[in-house]
Protein backbone atom coordinates (compact mmCIF):
# COMPACT_ATOMS: atom_id res chain seq x y z
CA UNK A 1 0.00 0.00 0.00
CA UNK A 2 1.18 3.52 -0.76
CA UNK A 3 1.38 6.20 1.91
CA UNK A 4 -1.71 7.84 0.43
CA UNK A 5 -3.56 4.50 0.68
CA UNK A 6 -2.65 4.32 4.38
CA UNK A 7 -3.82 7.90 4.94
CA UNK A 8 -7.10 7.16 3.21
CA UNK A 9 -7.61 4.06 5.34
CA UNK A 10 -7.33 5.98 8.62
CA UNK A 11 -9.46 8.84 7.29
CA UNK A 12 -12.22 6.34 6.59
CA UNK A 13 -11.74 4.67 9.97
CA UNK A 14 -12.13 8.02 11.75
CA UNK A 15 -15.66 8.50 10.42
CA UNK A 16 -17.03 6.01 12.96
CA UNK A 17 -15.98 8.39 15.76
CA UNK A 18 -18.02 11.32 14.43
CA UNK A 19 -21.17 11.92 16.52
CA UNK A 20 -24.35 12.90 14.72
CA UNK A 21 -25.84 16.37 15.08
CA UNK A 22 -22.64 17.95 16.45
CA UNK A 23 -19.92 20.42 15.52
CA UNK A 24 -16.48 18.80 15.34
CA UNK A 25 -12.88 20.05 15.15
CA UNK A 26 -10.85 19.38 12.01
CA UNK A 27 -7.08 19.67 11.63
CA UNK A 28 -4.71 20.62 8.85
CA UNK A 29 -2.44 18.66 6.53
CA UNK A 30 -2.45 15.91 3.95
CA UNK A 31 -4.02 13.25 6.19
CA UNK A 32 -6.62 15.72 7.46
CA UNK A 33 -7.48 16.49 3.84
CA UNK A 34 -8.29 12.83 3.23
CA UNK A 35 -10.51 12.95 6.31
CA UNK A 36 -12.32 16.08 5.09
CA UNK A 37 -13.07 14.38 1.78
CA UNK A 38 -14.51 11.38 3.65
CA UNK A 39 -16.42 13.65 6.03
CA UNK A 40 -18.14 15.19 3.01
CA UNK A 41 -19.84 11.85 2.40
CA UNK A 42 -21.69 12.16 5.74
CA UNK A 43 -21.95 15.95 5.92
CA UNK A 44 -25.71 15.81 6.46
CA UNK A 45 -25.13 13.96 9.73
CA UNK A 46 -23.16 16.81 11.35
CA UNK A 47 -23.93 20.47 12.05
CA UNK A 48 -20.52 21.63 10.87
CA UNK A 49 -16.88 21.99 11.86
CA UNK A 50 -14.31 24.31 13.40
CA UNK A 51 -11.22 24.52 11.19
CA UNK A 52 -7.62 24.78 12.36
CA UNK A 53 -6.50 26.79 9.34
CA UNK A 54 -7.76 28.86 6.44
CA UNK A 55 -6.82 26.03 4.10
CA UNK A 56 -8.93 23.56 6.06
CA UNK A 57 -11.83 26.02 6.22
CA UNK A 58 -11.70 26.42 2.45
CA UNK A 59 -11.66 22.65 1.86
CA UNK A 60 -14.57 22.10 4.24
CA UNK A 61 -16.57 24.89 2.61
CA UNK A 62 -15.85 23.50 -0.86
CA UNK A 63 -17.68 20.34 0.22
CA UNK A 64 -20.63 22.31 1.57
CA UNK A 65 -19.71 21.73 5.22
CA UNK A 66 -20.54 24.72 7.42
CA UNK A 67 -17.49 26.23 9.11
CA UNK A 68 -17.90 27.76 12.57
CA UNK A 69 -15.76 30.28 14.43
CA UNK A 70 -14.56 28.82 17.73
CA UNK A 71 -15.71 31.99 19.51
CA UNK A 72 -19.28 31.11 18.58
CA UNK A 73 -19.09 27.68 20.22
CA UNK A 74 -20.38 27.63 23.81
CA UNK A 75 -19.58 24.03 24.77
CA UNK A 76 -16.67 21.62 24.23
CA UNK A 77 -16.31 20.04 20.82
CA UNK A 78 -16.93 16.28 21.13
CA UNK A 79 -13.98 15.33 18.95
CA UNK A 80 -10.99 16.79 17.12
CA UNK A 81 -9.51 14.85 14.20
CA UNK A 82 -5.99 15.66 12.99
CA UNK A 83 -2.78 14.11 11.77
CA UNK A 84 0.74 14.22 13.21
CA UNK A 85 4.27 14.58 11.93
CA UNK A 86 5.50 12.21 14.64
CA UNK A 87 3.77 10.33 17.46
CA UNK A 88 5.08 8.10 20.26
CA UNK A 89 3.49 5.04 21.82
CA UNK A 90 2.44 7.31 24.71
CA UNK A 91 0.53 9.71 22.46
CA UNK A 92 2.96 12.64 22.51
CA UNK A 93 3.28 14.29 19.11
CA UNK A 94 5.15 16.76 16.97
CA UNK A 95 2.76 18.77 14.84
CA UNK A 96 3.01 21.91 12.77
CA UNK A 97 4.59 20.77 9.53
CA UNK A 98 1.72 22.53 7.78
CA UNK A 99 2.17 25.67 9.86
CA UNK A 100 -1.12 25.51 11.77
CA UNK A 101 0.22 24.38 15.15
CA UNK A 102 -1.24 27.20 17.22
CA UNK A 103 -4.79 26.86 15.98
CA UNK A 104 -4.48 23.08 16.11
CA UNK A 105 -3.49 23.21 19.76
CA UNK A 106 -6.29 25.66 20.55
CA UNK A 107 -8.95 23.43 19.00
CA UNK A 108 -7.46 20.33 20.63
CA UNK A 109 -7.75 22.06 24.01
CA UNK A 110 -11.39 22.90 23.24
CA UNK A 111 -12.28 19.28 22.46
CA UNK A 112 -13.31 16.37 24.65
CA UNK A 113 -11.36 13.85 22.58
CA UNK A 114 -8.35 14.20 20.27
CA UNK A 115 -8.11 11.46 17.66
CA UNK A 116 -4.85 11.37 15.72
CA UNK A 117 -4.91 9.80 12.26
CA UNK A 118 -1.53 8.82 10.87
CA UNK A 119 0.30 6.24 8.81
CA UNK A 120 2.79 3.90 10.46
CA UNK A 121 5.82 5.94 9.32
CA UNK A 122 4.87 8.59 11.90
CA UNK A 123 5.27 6.26 14.89
CA UNK A 124 8.62 6.84 16.65
CA UNK A 125 10.32 5.86 19.90
CA UNK A 126 11.76 9.34 20.50
CA UNK A 127 10.44 12.59 19.03
CA UNK A 128 12.77 14.90 17.17
CA UNK A 129 13.78 13.43 13.83
CA UNK A 130 11.10 15.64 12.31
CA UNK A 131 12.13 19.28 12.91
CA UNK A 132 10.18 20.78 15.81
CA UNK A 133 8.10 23.81 14.70
CA UNK A 134 7.93 26.82 17.01
CA UNK A 135 5.62 29.70 16.08
CA UNK A 136 7.10 33.01 17.22
CA UNK A 137 6.46 36.74 17.10
CA UNK A 138 8.46 37.99 14.06
CA UNK A 139 10.42 40.72 15.88
CA UNK A 140 11.74 38.14 18.35
CA UNK A 141 12.67 35.37 15.91
CA UNK A 142 16.45 35.66 16.18
CA UNK A 143 16.38 36.17 19.94
CA UNK A 144 14.25 33.06 20.34
CA UNK A 145 16.43 31.10 17.89
CA UNK A 146 19.43 31.69 20.16
CA UNK A 147 17.45 30.51 23.19
CA UNK A 148 16.19 27.42 21.37
CA UNK A 149 19.74 26.46 20.41
CA UNK A 150 20.44 25.90 24.11
CA UNK A 151 18.27 22.78 23.95
CA UNK A 152 20.72 21.19 21.50
CA UNK A 153 18.96 21.65 18.19
CA UNK A 154 19.48 23.91 15.19
CA UNK A 155 16.69 26.47 14.69
CA UNK A 156 16.05 27.61 11.12
CA UNK A 157 13.52 30.20 9.96
CA UNK A 158 10.91 28.49 7.77
CA UNK A 159 10.87 29.92 4.24
CA UNK A 160 8.37 29.73 1.39
CA UNK A 161 9.13 30.92 -2.12
CA UNK A 162 12.19 32.81 -0.91
CA UNK A 163 10.37 34.65 1.88
CA UNK A 164 9.69 33.83 5.54
CA UNK A 165 6.64 31.61 5.86
CA UNK A 166 3.82 33.52 7.57
CA UNK A 167 1.20 31.68 9.61
CA UNK A 168 -2.53 32.40 9.56
CA UNK A 169 -1.85 34.36 12.76
CA UNK A 170 0.71 36.64 11.08
CA UNK A 171 3.72 35.06 12.80
CA UNK A 172 6.78 33.12 11.63
CA UNK A 173 8.03 29.61 12.38
CA UNK A 174 11.40 28.36 13.56
CA UNK A 175 12.00 24.69 12.71
CA UNK A 176 14.39 23.09 15.18
CA UNK A 177 16.27 20.06 13.82
CA UNK A 178 18.65 17.68 15.57
CA UNK A 179 16.65 17.20 18.77
CA UNK A 180 16.11 14.00 20.74
CA UNK A 181 13.08 14.76 22.86
CA UNK A 182 13.02 12.24 25.70
CA UNK A 183 10.72 14.30 27.96
CA UNK A 184 8.32 16.07 25.58
CA UNK A 185 6.00 17.47 28.27
CA UNK A 186 8.92 19.11 30.06
CA UNK A 187 10.39 20.58 26.86
CA UNK A 188 6.95 21.80 25.79
CA UNK A 189 6.65 23.76 29.02
CA UNK A 190 10.15 25.21 28.79
CA UNK A 191 9.77 26.41 25.21
CA UNK A 192 6.28 27.81 25.82
CA UNK A 193 7.76 29.88 28.67
CA UNK A 194 10.19 31.71 26.36
CA UNK A 195 8.93 35.25 25.87
CA UNK A 196 7.90 35.75 22.25
CA UNK A 197 6.99 32.12 21.62
CA UNK A 198 3.38 31.76 20.54
CA UNK A 199 3.22 27.97 20.50
CA UNK A 200 5.59 25.03 20.24
CA UNK A 201 4.57 22.09 18.07
CA UNK A 202 4.92 19.60 20.91
CA UNK A 203 1.57 18.05 21.83
CA UNK A 204 2.42 16.21 25.02
CA UNK A 205 0.43 18.08 27.66
CA UNK A 206 -2.49 18.06 25.22
CA UNK A 207 -1.68 14.81 23.48
CA UNK A 208 -3.89 12.41 21.56
CA UNK A 209 -6.47 10.27 23.36
CA UNK A 210 -6.54 7.82 20.48
CA UNK A 211 -4.49 7.17 17.36
CA UNK A 212 -5.77 5.39 14.28
CA UNK A 213 -2.57 4.08 12.72
CA UNK A 214 -2.58 3.06 9.08
CA UNK A 215 -0.41 -0.04 8.66
CA UNK A 216 0.26 -2.38 5.78
CA UNK A 217 -1.89 -5.02 7.49
CA UNK A 218 -4.77 -2.69 8.35
CA UNK A 219 -5.73 0.11 10.72
CA UNK A 220 -4.53 -0.29 14.30
CA UNK A 221 -6.03 1.58 17.24
CA UNK A 222 -3.68 2.96 19.89
CA UNK A 223 -5.34 4.26 23.05
CA UNK A 224 -3.61 6.61 25.48
CA UNK A 225 -4.46 7.71 29.01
Amino acid sequence: MSQDDLKLSVARAAIQYIPEGKIIGVGTGSTANFFIDELARIKNRIVGAVASSRATAARLASHGIKVFDLNDITEPLPVYIDGADEITAKGAMIKGGGGALTREKIIASASEKFICIADESKLVDILGKFPLPVEVIPMASQLIARKLAVFGGKPVLRMKEGKPFVTDNGNVILDVSGLQIKDPANLEEKINNIVGVVTVGLFARTGANLCLMGCSDGVKTLAFQ
